[in-house]
């Protein structure tokens, strides 16, 4: 842009010593051209960069979904073991008569402790299987405001108990998009999950859609909780990656909403400034079948 600015002051300067309107008129000329020109090029260069990032986004996805795959697989069955050895001892204990003194009843206690923890590695094991699983989209006709709204009424009851209130603005001309429904409803109630869990009281979550003018559509949800930082923002989509306290998350939520939306065409995005909250924009095709999707 500098270099660009410099060609056209001299372009404009050699104009005005010249002299002539016709020779300013083609100073000027010259000057729009250089311009246009150089804020295509830098567009084009910014798409390669975009472009790039998504690619090698996809192929960590890939690799990291077999591994996943693998890796459940493998931890499931010391945990079913695990389970099953610590069910069999909380039975013995309970037909024990050795009473209830203050050491066995630490260990039943340990016990319920094991199974609530191997309860959870399973659940994390399943979220590894279904981020590594490979279904393919079964398309159907969606209404999207209606889907939505299905969502926004499943999490707006333990909202308004930490009084985070939903607001929404869905586009009454939305048309009906060819996706795939299971798999929004898991983007949409995500998002919305996320969105409270960050606000955690006092809030407000806003839920829009709107249609954009090459066949696609606008989902967008947005928090007032405290944002996300700029250093973390590009890791946001990445597996494993979260910013909850230990135990709280396993960072694969994001992950597989993005590999879900790429899946049926689409895009999705977030922006955010720190203490001002966070959106999420997911964009989707009116029909997921007109996608290329790549290898």
């Amino acid at each position: 842009m500098a270099l660009t600015a410099i060609i056209g002051a001299t372009l404009l300067l050699t104009g005005y010593v010249w002299g002539g309107t016709a020779v300013w008129l083609w100073a000027a000329l010259a000057y729009f051209l250089i311009s246009r020109y150089a804020s295509q090029t830098a567009a084009a260069v910014q798409q390669g960069f975009v472009t790039g990032e998504q690619l090698l986004q996809a192929q960590k996805l890939a690799a990291l979904g077999e591994l996943a795959a693998g890796l459940a697989h493998e931890i499931n069955n010391p945990l079913a073991i695990i389970r099953q050895e610590a069910e069999y001892a909380q039975f013995v204990l309970k037909k024990s008569t050795i009473g209830d003194s203050p050491e066995l009843l630490e260990v039943r206690d340990s016990l319920r402790e094991i199974i609530t923890q191997v309860d959870r590695s399973r659940e994390i094991t399943q979220n590894l299987l279904n981020f590594a699983r490979k279904r393919e989209p079964v398309l159907q006709q969606v209404e999207i405001n209606r889907l939505i709204e299905d969502m926004v009424r499943l999490v707006e009851k333990e909202a308004r108990n930490k009084n985070i209130h939903l607001q929404r603005h869905y586009d009454p001309d939305l048309p009906v998009v060819t996706s795939d429904p299971p798999l929004l409803r898991q983007v949409i109630l995500n998002l919305l999950n996320n969105a409270s869990y960050a606000i955690g009281a006092d809030g407000e979550i806003t839920v829009a859609t709107r249609t954009l003018p090459n066949r696609e559509i606008l989902i967008t949800v947005a928090d007032t909780g405290p944002g996300i930082a700029p250093e973390v923002l590009p890791k946001i989509f990445d597996p494993f990656f979260t910013t909850k306290p230990q135990g709280k998350g396993t960072g694969l939520g994001l992950a597989i909403c993005h590999g879900i939306i790429q899946k049926l065409g689409g895009r999705i995005s977030s922006t955010s400034e720190p203490g001002r909250g966070a959106t999420f924009a997911v964009t989707l095709p009116l029909s997921a079948q007109s996608q290329e999707q790549p290898a």
